[in-house]
């Protein structure tokens, strides 16, 4: 990872991700010294600018704003951690500026917008990198870290557990009443939430878990970063209980921090020849994963890649950024004849 200092990077949302994101920039490079020159955190919630402004000191500035608010010249890039649907005004207010974007949102409709601002930041000579969280984000780069093992990529699949907080908790029962789009052979294919149950393995204490099709953003971020493949699909962990309550509103909200999490990336292909096929797994809090992620990604993974709007799994350097997440804790273990290793 490098050391170099970058200017100060702006976290837009103080939510659980926001905060953690903000912690996470705090922290020193793996050389030991700071990545940045410090962060403005941006929130339309006075309150809670006021409860983190003393917890973090003197080296973030708060900023209360609606949106992105009147940054400093000296920002060059904005990591957006606000709700899900929330994210294209803001990355395109920050692509004018000419700022970096991060964002954290597993929408799709987001990512496919964030996508769409691709030419616009390509003339200011920025980059944006969307779905940058547990899945979409982590799967991405787990999806380009196995491809490195094969020949050729056929299929990738994706399952996850876990929300990071409450917004979350509200995307994922959106995404399971929504409409999935899966990729098969060379087209998108709509298919209704909650239909297409598998049982896969997560790593332990998760383990075994039904997963359902849902409205996600993996196959939208990874069909363009992996031409030729024939098959991805992104399923979501769920019980009989989140289908019963699916279609009425959420009136126990989830732990604030969330609750514990899981990561599961299928890549089928061919290597000399022969059909193979590589499965990693992540046991960990979406939300710890998420702004370890979104801070890796403002530091380090922007200055990886030409102007325009990407998501992970095009962004080259996977042994690096798995060693940099593993150093802050977040730690890819690949399963070996159906074992965790």
């Amino acid at each position: 990872m490098t050391d170099a200092t970058l200017g100060r990077i702006a976290v837009v949302g103080a939510g659980i991700v926001g905060a953690r994101t903000v912690r996470e920039l705090l922290s020193p490079g793996s050389g030991g010294q700071p990545t940045n020159s410090g962060v403005v955190l941006v929130s339309r919630r006075a309150d809670r600018l006021a409860q983190l402004g003393p917890i973090f000191g003197e080296q973030v500035q708060t900023l209360q704003a609606d949106g992105l608010g009147p940054l400093p010249s000296d920002v060059n890039v904005v990591v957006i951690a606000r709700e899900p649907g929330a994210h294209l005004d803001v990355a395109a207010a920050a692509v004018r500026e000419g700022r970096n974007v991060v964002s954290v949102s597993d929408d799709p409709e987001d990512a496919e917008a964030l996508l769409a601002l691709g030419g616009a930041a390509r003339d200011a000579g920025v980059v944006v990198l969307a779905g940058v969280a547990m899945a979409p984000g982590l799967s991405c780069v787990i999806a380009r870290h196995s491809a490195a093992q094969l020949d050729h990529v056929d299929e990738i699949h994706i399952a996850r557990a876990g929300a990071a907080g409450p917004a979350c908790a509200r995307q994922r029962l959106k995404a399971l009443r929504g409409t999935a789009v899966d990729w098969r052979d060379g087209a998108y294919v709509r298919r209704p939430g909650f239909s297409g149950r598998e049982l896969f393995w997560f790593p332990d204490p998760v383990g075994a878990q039904d997963c359902f099709r849902a409205a996600l953003a993996d196959p939208v971020l990874l069909v363009p970063a992996f031409p030729g493949v024939q098959r991805v699909t992104a399923r979501i962990a769920a019980t009989r209980r989140d289908r019963a309550l699916a279609p009425l509103p959420v009136l126990l909200p989830p732990p604030p921090e969330g609750g514990p999490g899981a990561l599961r990336v299928e890549v089928r292909g061919r290597s000399n020849g022969a059909q193979e096929t590589v499965v990693h797994g992540v046991f960990d809090r979406p939300g710890v994963v998420a702004s370890a992620l979104a801070a890796v990604a403002a530091t380090d993974l922007i200055l990886r890649m030409p102007p325009g709007s990407t998501g992970l799994g095009a962004v080259p350097g996977t042994v690096e950024t798995l060693s940099e997440l593993a150093r802050r804790g977040v730690r890819v273990a690949r399963f070996h004849g159906g074992a965790e290793n």
